[in-house]
């Protein structure tokens, strides 16, 4: 029988040397719980790319001056992004870098964004057209921060060079898209096709801020929520 042939083929205890009869225990091994398994994860992950974090992340915004209000395609949103994110910066601790181009001859930024300005970090006048400046530079190296949320204008100059100069310096640079333009939409467009390809990572004003947040029970959610819906100008800057 399939029985007995099994048996003729399995050598007995005794033949092997082995006692009659064998105690074996079930192996105990402490099972963690999925949700305690992955808190403790989390906790132990290196943070990842990409995500925002308010205690490592900066203001910039660049030169939003009043000569350009009405050169710049969609300057209204321009100056709609920077006053949010210069607000809930405060509110989430950031501290901002705000930039003039040549202000002589530019005129200074924008009235809407005066209250939103720290005094004891005022706008740095500059010709260089990255915000980066030496001024900037020596501010940055108190900051202890290296991730940027970048608005201003104009996308294919002042905005795309200031990027590059942040991500030389090992900086993780986000670019609000719907916070940054030029006199000719062709400009922005080829200015964030460039920066995407070359590590800067594009986002909106909303996607960064509730990123920023990460939970609705954030401490700050309501007000940095109530900034996020506000009216924002019409129309819309292009898409991408």
């Amino acid at each position: 029988s399939r029985l007995g042939c099994r048996h003729a083929l399995t050598p007995s205890t005794a033949a092997l040397g082995l006692p009659d009869r064998i105690v074996t225990r079930p192996a105990t091994r402490r099972v963690r719980s999925s949700r305690s398994m992955s808190a403790a994860h989390a906790a132990d992950a290196p943070p990842l790319p990409g995500r925002l974090d308010p205690a490592r992340t900066a203001v910039f915004v660049c030169d939003v001056q009043e000569r350009f209000r009405t050169v710049i395609h969609g300057f209204d949103h321009c100056v709609h992004v920077s006053s949010m994110m210069l607000r809930a910066g405060k509110i989430l601790g950031m501290p901002a870098v705000v930039t003039e181009q040549y202000p002589e001859r530019l005129g200074a930024t924008v009235d809407e964004l005066a209250p939103n300005l720290d005094p004891r970090a005022p706008p740095v006048a500059k010709k260089l057209f990255s915000m980066i400046t030496p001024e900037v530079d020596e501010r940055l190296g108190g900051m202890n921060r290296d991730q940027a949320v970048l608005m201003g204008l104009e996308s294919h100059v002042c905005v795309f060079q200031t990027a590059m100069d942040l991500m030389a310096r090992g900086w993780e640079v986000h670019v609000l898209v719907d916070g940054v333009s030029s006199q000719r939409p062709t400009d922005r467009a080829a200015a964030l096709r460039r920066l995407e390809a070359s590590g800067a990572m594009l986002s909106t004003s909303e996607m960064a801020l509730f990123d920023l947040l990460k939970t609705a029970e954030a401490e700050n959610f309501k007000a940095v929520s109530a900034i996020v819906r506000e009216k924002r100008p019409e129309p819309p800057l292009p898409s991408l």
